[in-house]
């Protein structure tokens, strides 16, 4: 099975409050908010959904094809990610923008307050798929992640055109559309992925049910943080599965983008809808106890070790074939 995934390609620069927002913030002054917050810590990671979710799919040998766009700066990020096997050969380098900025501020408690600069990600509008295909193949699946909204929308409407399924999944875009775009990125998606307040965010701006919302997609995936994930479809009963132990949580940020990665590989296996989530959970744990999103690294034997003890042997004999451990 061949998947591309579009969605953002960015740095990311990751800081720590030792405080907490909330003691920060008067009530009665927040139309004034003018705050600053003094950082223990500065991390420049490599970072970005699209980036993200391939270079976990490529740790797990799933061979991800990178859609989306980048600046002149891009070179040193390209070789790591071709290092860990991630096809970079569809990603648009922009010849006057850099590539886009993430800067992210964690507390105490694991709250965040964060702020994107685009870049070169909005010419990502100018890709088409069938270009991406034209060069390796035709595609199983296009994973649409949080990138230019212009860009979603194209995607996803080329999907449609041309019979190609998608997974539709908004995550940072969903707070900018409007119910008419959420209408258009999910109409006709074979998976729609999002956390708890998304799906509740999705269907009021829709005005969509649950059960509308299942007539419309073919799988729809809800991550449940630390409870794990549940998958829903149609006129069978839900799949819920739990998260890995986590030895620390050292930094949440990235971690639905490592599920999405685990999950996705499974699809490539064509493991069933369950061990795919419980390898998605397991890449996820790996994720939060690792300060950047592509700093953990996969190594089978533990892996397996782990997922063994979370998810029992059965399901750790089918996964082993996979990753040839």
């Amino acid at each position: 099975m061949r998947i591309a995934v579009s969605g953002s390609i960015a740095h990311d620069h990751l800081m720590t409050f030792p405080g907490r927002f909330v003691d920060q913030l008067v009530g009665d002054q927040l139309h004034t908010v003018s705050l600053s917050f003094l950082v223990d810590s500065l991390d420049v990671r490599r970072g970005g959904v699209g980036a993200n979710i391939c270079y976990g799919m490529g740790q797990l040998g799933a061979a991800p094809i990178l859609v989306g766009a980048a600046g002149q700066d891009f070179d040193e990020y390209r070789a790591w990610l071709d290092r860990h096997g991630v096809d970079t050969g569809s990603v648009r380098i922009s010849e006057l923008l850099h590539t886009a900025r993430f800067v992210c501020t964690t507390d105490a408690d694991h709250n965040q307050i964060g702020s994107f600069y685009t870049g070169a990600m909005s010419e990502a509008r100018l890709i088409e798929l069938q270009t991406v295909a034209d060069r390796t193949g035709p595609l199983d699946l296009v994973h649409i992640g949080a990138d230019d909204p212009e860009a979603m929308l194209r995607h996803s409407e080329e999907c449609r055109t041309r019979g190609i399924p998608f997974a539709a999944d908004f995550s940072q875009q969903l707070a900018r559309m409007e119910g008419d775009e959420i209408r258009s990125l999910t109409e006709g998606a074979a998976y729609l992925f999002h956390n708890e307040y998304e799906k509740a965010l999705i269907e009021t701006k829709t005005g969509w049910s649950a059960e509308d919302v299942l007539a419309r997609v073919g799988t729809r995936v809800t991550t449940l943080g630390a409870r794990g994930v549940r998958i829903e479809r149609a006129g069978q009963p839900p799949i819920e599965v739990g998260c890995a132990e986590e030895r620390v949580k050292a930094d949440p940020t990235g971690v639905g983008d490592g599920f999405r990665a685990g999950f996705l590989a499974g699809l490539v296996w064509g493991v069933s809808l369950e061990r795919a989530a419980q390898v998605g959970c397991m890449v996820a744990t790996l994720v939060i106890e690792t300060v950047g999103t592509q700093e953990y690294t996969l190594a089978r034997d533990a892996f397996m070790e782990r997922f063994t003890k979370a998810y029992g042997d059965d399901a750790a004999a089918e996964v082993r074939a996979h990753l040839a451990v």
